[in-house]
């Protein structure tokens, strides 16, 4: 009896199942077959299927509630329904509602009970929770459900007791940047003075700007899109036979992750494994992955904090403690050298992806998507101009995404993919001259190459980077005389006398033709342009390994 009734709990408070990535057990059949069918989604009974409906909806009544609470906070005040008559008497009402809804979770979990393929799916869940052996956790990948629930797989304190090192209070380190004020005073009164301000610029990070940034972290857009999300989680463990886990980083945050293995086939790109940072409203589930999955890697793919199945919030110290662990996995547990990991990332995913070359510097490339070199111009151009001051203050403290100043402390072979309709990352519609990977590229040019991109060769750059079609960079490199043999004999001689950490002193006794002709070269290799917009899919033959020497 008490086993029953421990089952039964089990189903009340158990996650929503929503796909089984094997055909059902039919008598007779071995453990083999079994797990060898085609899937199918979960037919709930009707019971279930209206619960979670009404459950569901009331989840969206709270979720509008508290993105507009502000707003409906201040309409009560003004209508006087905040005090204590006039809430006392509602209490009753709210308490009916609550009890309502715990009765639909009971009746949702005696339909699931009656349900022998449910009641198979929590029996293996609780199971490898209880036994997390490797045996448990294959059975468990057969099932798609609430991530919440699924077992721990790795964890970053694994490696930190590995290494006999505490974690860090804050989380893994970050550039922390240099915040200037009106005035030079340093002192306590000015420190007093500049809280209001502070304090609005916490308001809106932790509120509307993080939201903004980051739009694929708002439950109410990954409920909408859900449908959408378990197809490709489905397309990626089916016909890919990827490999789901949750890591657990520094900061306590769930990271659900993806790993399709392709080092059995034997090819050169499948002993490689591209690790994808997505986008501010991608998922692996439909994002990036699908480019180098395409072309043979082997793919370890990865959600936002807040995004889907990963818990917290995408802040910059939450992002790059997230990276850590991914990275952390990608080498401890499934044994890829940082010699065999390439990072790729689309738009947003830079940030991490910059942040994982600068503190893993032997990984050994990196391709940047569709990305930017700074957030504050792009806040800037969605901001009203008499906000400027308190936009930038903004981002520098609480969303600072400084690309490019990441991208410079990496010595590593790397490649930016430059959209040429892009329609985000411009300040300018519809200006090419305006695309921030232009500027990524113009200071990744001067901080490696500092003599050659002296003012001239900053001048030939940006008139290179002018150009929106092959035809016009064709005839601008004829026209300066490029002649990538010679640019790639004086690049070679350099780094064989003097090495090859940057920055290099290249071109300092060369004459002006001659820088000219490097800055050009050296921005046509590290820059290939792709003709679509923004969140146009990078086809798999567009998908570049960086040039070097």
């Amino acid at each position: 009896m008490a086993g029953l009734l421990h089952e039964l709990l089990r189903c009340i408070f158990g996650p929503r199942l929503r796909r089984v990535h094997r055909r059902p057990r039919h008598h007779g059949d071995t453990a083999a077959a079994a797990a060898t069918g085609p899937g199918f989604y979960y037919q709930p009974r009707i019971v279930e299927k209206h619960s979670d409906s009404i459950l569901g909806w009331a989840y969206v009544l709270w979720s509008v509630s508290y993105y507009t609470s502000p707003l409906l906070l201040l309409y009560f005040y003004r209508k006087g329904y905040i005090v204590m008559s006039k809430i006392i008497p509602a209490t009753p009402y709210a308490s009916a509602f609550l009890l309502f809804l715990t009765g639909v979770a009971c009746l949702r979990g005696m339909s699931r009970w009656s349900n022998p393929e449910y009641v198979e799916f929590i029996t293996i869940l609780a199971e490898t929770k209880k036994h997390n052996t490797e045996e448990n956790k294959r059975r468990l990948a057969s099932y798609s459900f609430d991530f919440d629930h699924w077992p721990m797989d790795f964890s970053w304190s694994e490696v930190t007791s590995l290494k006999g090192g505490n974690v860090p209070n804050g989380g893994v380190p970050l550039l922390k940047p240099e915040l200037k004020y009106r005035g030079a005073g340093d002192g306590f009164v000015c420190n007093i003075l500049r809280l209001p301000c502070q304090f609005v610029s916490y308001l809106i990070a932790k509120s509307f700007g993080r939201r903004m940034l980051y739009p694929g972290s708002v439950s109410l857009l990954q409920k909408a899109i859900m449908p959408m999300l378990i197809q490709g989680q489905t397309r990626l463990m089916e016909e890919y036979q990827g490999k789901r886990a949750k890591l657990i980083s520094c900061d306590g945050n769930h990271i659900d992750t993806v790993f399709v293995d392709r080092r059995a086939a034997g090819t050169e790109n499948g002993k490689k494994l591209v690790i994808c940072c997505e986008g501010n409203a991608g998922f692996y589930e439909v994002g990036c992955v699908s480019t180098p999955l395409e072309a043979g890697y082997s793919v370890l793919g990865w959600n936002h904090p807040g995004f889907a199945g990963s818990t917290g919030v995408p802040f910059p110290q939450n992002e790059a403690n997230a990276m850590d662990v991914v990275i952390q996995y990608a080498m401890h547990r499934l044994d890829f050298t940082p010699e065999t990991i390439i990072m790729y990332a689309w738009s947003i995913g830079g940030f991490t992806a910059t942040w994982a070359t600068m503190n893993y510097p032997e990984i050994s490339a990196l391709v940047l998507d569709a990305s930017f070199d700074d957030l504050v111009p792009l806040a800037l151009k969605v901001m009203p101009e008499t906000c400027r001051g308190l936009v930038t203050r903004t981002v520098r403290e609480y969303l600072n995404l400084n690309n490019a100043e990441q991208l410079c402390k990496y010595q590593g072979p790397l490649v930016l993919i430059r959209r040429t309709k892009d329609e985000i990352i411009t300040t300018v519609p519809d200006d090419i001259t305006s695309n921030r990977g232009n500027d990524l590229l113009v200071k990744l040019l001067q901080f490696r190459y500092p003599k050659v991109m002296a003012e001239e060769g900053v001048r030939v750059v940006r008139e290179w980077l002018s150009a929106s079609n092959p035809l016009q960079e064709t005839a601008l490199y004829s026209r300066y005389e490029v002649h990538d043999d010679w640019c790639v004999s004086v690049l070679q001689s350099y780094r064989s006398e003097h090495g090859h950490i940057f920055p290099w002193t290249v071109g300092e006794d060369m004459t002006p033709e001659g820088r000219r002709q490097l800055a050009i070269f050296l921005a046509h290799k590290y820059m290939r342009n792709f003709d679509a917009t923004h969140c146009t899919p990078l086809p798999a033959s567009e998908f570049p390994l960086p040039w070097s020497l």
